[in-house]
C-alpha cells in the first residue's frame, strides 16, 4: 500500500479530506445536494523546525486536528435544522440564517465541553477509582495496572455507548466512507463507487488507532510515576498527555508509511477498534467521500504513479 498523504474525518452527513494545507468538506444536504467547501488551513504553528521535530510535531498535529475538526463539524451541522422550522419569507429566511449561526456556535461549544469532560473522566475517574483498591492491594504496580484496566474499560464503554445513537451511527458510516476512499486510491484503484465499496474501512492512520495507542502508552507511562502525593500523581498524569500524544502520533505516522510485519502486528488492535467506529457506508455516502477527495487531491495522477511502481 502506498502513502498518499491525504487524511480526513467524518462530519455530520459528510466527509472532510485534507491534503497538505488544503482541506475540503463535502456535505449531503437534506435536499440530497452535495455542497463542498474548500479552504486552506496552514495550522497554528508556522515554525517549520518545530513542525518537523519528532514528538513535538505530534502534539502540534493533534491540536491542529482538534481545531480543524471542530470547525468542520460546526460547518456541517449548519445545514441541518429542526423539522418544524420552515422557510416562507425573506425576513424569516434572515431569521433562520441567524439561528443557523447560533446553532453552529452551540454545536462548537458542545463539542468543546464534551472533550473537556471526556479528558476529565478518562484521567481523573480511573485514577481515583483505582485508589479504592489500595485497601486490598499493597503493590503500587498492581494498583497502577488496575487504573489502566479501568481506563481501557471507560474507553471501550464510551465508544460502545455513543455508537448506539442514530446520528453517531451515521457519522460512523461516513467514517467508513472516508477510510474506503483513501484505501481505494492508496491501493492503486480508480476512485469509483464500485471500487470504494470493495475497499477496506480500516486504515492504519485512523484517529481511532491514535486514541487506542494514547490509552496503551498512558498505561505504560504511568508505571514510572511513583510519588507519594495523590495530587502530584494526578497532575503528572495530566502533564504527560502531550508527550503521550506525540509518541502515539509517531507510531501512527510510521504505520501509515510502512508494511513492516512488526508494525502491522502492532497496528492490529487499533484496526480492530475501528470495527466499532466505522460502519459500511451506502452509495450516497461514498459519493460524498469521493467528492471531498477530488476537491483536494489529484487521485488520477497518484493512482497512475502507484500502478507504475507496482509494475517495476
Amino acid at each position: 500500500m502506498a502513502y498518499s498523504g491525504i487524511g480526513g474525518q467524518a462530519v455530520m452527513e459528510g466527509v472532510m479530506m485534507k491534503h497538505k494545507d488544503t482541506y475540503a468538506v463535502a456535505v449531503r444536504k437534506p435536499d440530497h445536494e452535495i455542497i463542498i467547501e474548500k479552504k486552506t488551513y496552514s495550522g497554528i504553528c508556522k515554525n517549520q523546525i518545530l513542525r518537523n521535530l519528532i514528538f513535538v510535531r505530534g502534539i502540534i498535529n493533534f491540536i491542529e486536528s482538534m481545531v480543524l475538526g471542530m470547525s468542520t463539524l460546526t460547518f456541517s451541522a449548519s445545514f441541518f435544522e429542526e423539522d418544524d422550522k420552515k422557510t416562507d419569507g425573506s425576513s424569516e429566511g434572515a431569521s433562520q440564517e441567524r439561528n443557523k449561526r447560533k446553532e453552529s456556535l452551540e454545536v462548537g461549544l458542545t463539542i468543546a465541553v464534551s472533550l473537556i469532560l471526556a479528558v476529565a473522566i478518562f484521567m481523573v475517574l480511573p485514577f481515583y477509582a483505582s485508589l479504592l483498591f489500595q485497601r486490598f492491594v499493597s503493590s503500587k504496580t498492581v494498583v497502577i495496572l488496575i487504573e489502566g484496566v479501568l481506563r481501557l474499560i471507560i474507553f471501550f464503554a464510551y465508544i460502545i455507548l455513543i455508537s448506539q445513537m442514530e446520528d453517531i451511527r451515521r457519522v460512523f458510516m461516513y467514517h467508513g466512507a472516508e477510510h474506503k476512499c483513501i484505501n481505494c486510491i492508496e491501493h492503486g484503484m480508480d476512485l469509483t463507487v464500485e471500487n470504494v465499496k470493495m475497499s477496506s474501512r480500516e486504515h492504519k492512520r485512523c484517529g481511532t488507532s491514535f486514541l487506542f495507542f494514547v490509552v496503551i502508552i498512558s498505561i505504560l507511562a504511568t508505571m514510572f510515576i511513583r510519588v507519594d502525593s495523590r495530587i502530584l500523581r494526578l497532575a503528572l498524569r495530566i502533564a504527560i498527555i502531550p508527550l503521550i500524544a506525540g509518541i502515539s502520533y509517531e507510531f501512527i505516522r510510521l504505520a501509515g508509511r510502512s508494511d513492516n510485519r512488526l508494525v502491522n502486528l502492532l497496528s492490529k488492535p487499533g484496526l480492530w477498534m475501528q470495527r466499532l467506529t466505522t460502519r459500511e457506508p451506502d452509495e450516497e455516502m461514498i459519493e460524498v467521500g469521493i467528492a471531498s477527495v477530488e476537491a483536494v487531491f489529484d487521485w488520477k495522477s497518484y493512482v497512475e504513479t502507484v500502478r507504475k511502481e507496482g509494475e517495476t
